[in-house]
């Protein structure tokens, strides 16, 4: 009789936290891993897979896209879910926000979220959840629904909004965030949400280690006084007038005043979003020694890691904060390497090239959109380049999987061990490849990492036990599920509509 659904033979598994890859079997039962051992008997299950000695990371979570940003969300969800399956992410999270762009409309959250989560239904490859931005005076009041009506324990301030828009210099804060006619998206708001989510973490003592606040941290002031000079000055173009634009002390100074508020308030858990610079991660470092009381965790980008100001991509390339000089991405592979980078993600935002670049003006970089996808190159770029650089596989299980799980409340993520969602990527770390925008599943069209050469491929990724890419394919309908944070009630995953039957599950292929 069948103990097991599935049962993966021969794979080389690479955990977090761990210095080896061991040769082993994971047995599967109703969407998690069971039996995690070498040599497992295969009558035992219904259905065996050869894993052929490749690698079994832990599904990867992609703690940082932007889906439906650019694009409407349903279609965007679609194809960019599948860019996400085909790099090896099993679960990705979403920054989202009210005002313009994303929905394009503001008010409460309660009204807001149902329709999110509606439109969401149905439409990801991966599993999925949202990191929400208090932008209005009225959401401040929301947190504590937010995380217990729509599962989200995980915050964010856009700090350079102050007089900058998406793009650039904002005419109307009121008008681009959609905000109340009295209210001003500033260190005064900031300071305020951090207020409230301590008293949450006081009042709720449960749900306190959970909740976390992430911050993009330039600011708009520097942003806005550099962009004018750098425009009047025209003897910098492309990345290099991009970064000059927003300088990287803008990042530092940011940081400082982050930390100076999450001191003040109390508030514990700061997440410093896409550190581009020497100079902001070395910010980032000064206030973790400065309050040691404080539970910083530093992200970078795939991006700011395989690009620089002189990349052929030139505006394709644009992005916030922006893609910077080697110098800059050398110290963040330093301090990578030294243990001081707790995770990398995407900062995926798919941005078709009709709307990326002013067809009028295809060159210039402050006309040009900002963000780009990346999601589906993850995996193998960290991969490829960190082990050159000395970056063990299982590290990068940590900074690509475990971590972020650990951070946002994913706690049956993040690892391949017994009673965690069965999400594992087979990958092969001896096969070379060159980037091609037209390989990827995205609707983007094109990859500011066109014709980069990488060592390490995804083969095949399943998510709790169904075969989501194979073949360089990817498998079946969607049935990703959104993850109510921390955990979803037991009542929510047995009525809620967007969490997919496992029986529609494709056939799954073999390794």
């Amino acid at each position: 009789m069948s103990t097991l659904d599935l049962l993966v033979k021969n794979v080389c598994l690479v955990r977090p936290f761990s210095d080896d890859t061991p040769t082993v079997d994971l047995g599967i039962r109703d969407g998690q891993f069971v039996c995690i051992d070498a040599d497992q008997d295969p009558t035992t299950a219904r259905e065996v897979v050869d894993g052929k000695g490749l690698m079994a990371f832990p599904g990867l979570v992609d703690a940082h896209q932007h889906v439906g940003i650019y694009q409407n969300l349903g279609a965007d969800a679609l194809t960019e879910s599948a860019a996400s399956v085909a790099g090896g992410v099993t679960t990705g999270i979403t920054y989202f926000r009210t005002g313009q762009y994303y929905l394009n409309k503001g008010g409460p959250y309660q009204e807001f979220m149902p329709e999110l989560l509606g439109l969401s239904a149905g439409k990801f490859y991966c599993d999925y959840a949202y990191h929400i931005a208090p932008i209005r005076r009225e959401h401040r009041d929301e947190l504590e629904l937010l995380a217990d009506d729509f599962g989200v324990t995980s915050f964010k301030i856009f700090m350079f909004y102050g007089s900058h828009g998406l793009h650039g210099a904002s005419d109307s804060q009121r008008d681009f965030l959609m905000i109340e006619e009295d209210h001003r998206y500033d260190l005064a708001h900031f300071e305020f949400i951090m207020r409230e989510l301590t008293a949450l973490s006081e009042r709720r003592p449960e749900l306190g280690p959970d909740l976390s606040l992430s911050l993009h941290c330039e600011l708009a002031d520097i942003l806005t006084a550099y962009t004018n000079m750098v425009q009047a000055d025209g003897s910098l173009t492309g990345l290099h007038a991009y970064s000059a634009s927003r300088p990287p002390h803008s990042e530092g100074l940011a940081i400082f005043i982050a930390a100076y508020l999450a001191n003040e308030t109390a508030f514990p858990r700061i997440n410093l979003l896409h550190l581009s610079s020497k100079k902001a991660l070395t910010a980032a470092l000064q206030m973790s020694t400065l309050f040691p009381h404080i539970d910083f965790r530093r992200e970078v980008t795939i991006g700011h890691l395989l690009l620089d100001v002189d990349t052929p991509a030139a505006c394709h390339a644009k992005v916030n904060p922006p893609i910077r000089p080697r110098e800059d991405v050398e110290f963040l592979w330093k301090c990578l390497l030294d243990g001081q980078v707790d995770w990398v993600v995407s900062d995926h935002a798919c941005c078709s090239e009709e709307q990326k670049v002013d067809p009028n003006d295809p060159d210039d970089i402050f006309k040009a959109k900002s963000g780009f996808g990346g999601t589906e190159w993850l995996l193998s770029g960290l991969f490829s380049e960190g082990t050159k650089r000395g970056l063990s596989p299982n590290r990068v299980a940590e900074l690509v999987s475990a971590n972020p799980a650990n951070r946002f409340a994913l706690h049956a993520k993040g690892d391949i061990a017994v009673g965690k969602d069965a999400d594992f990527v087979l990958f092969d770390p001896n096969q070379t490849f060159i980037v091609r925008a037209e390989d990827s599943p995205s609707a983007q069209g094109y990859t500011p990492f066109e014709g980069q050469e990488l060592t390490g491929r995804v083969e095949q990724t399943w998510l709790r036990g169904t075969c989501v890419y194979a073949d360089g394919q990817v498998q079946g309908s969607p049935v990703g599920r959104y993850q109510h944070r921390p955990v979803a009630p037991a009542e929510i995953a047995a009525t809620d509509s967007s969490l997919p039957s496992q029986s529609t599950s494709p056939s799954r292929p073999q390794a």
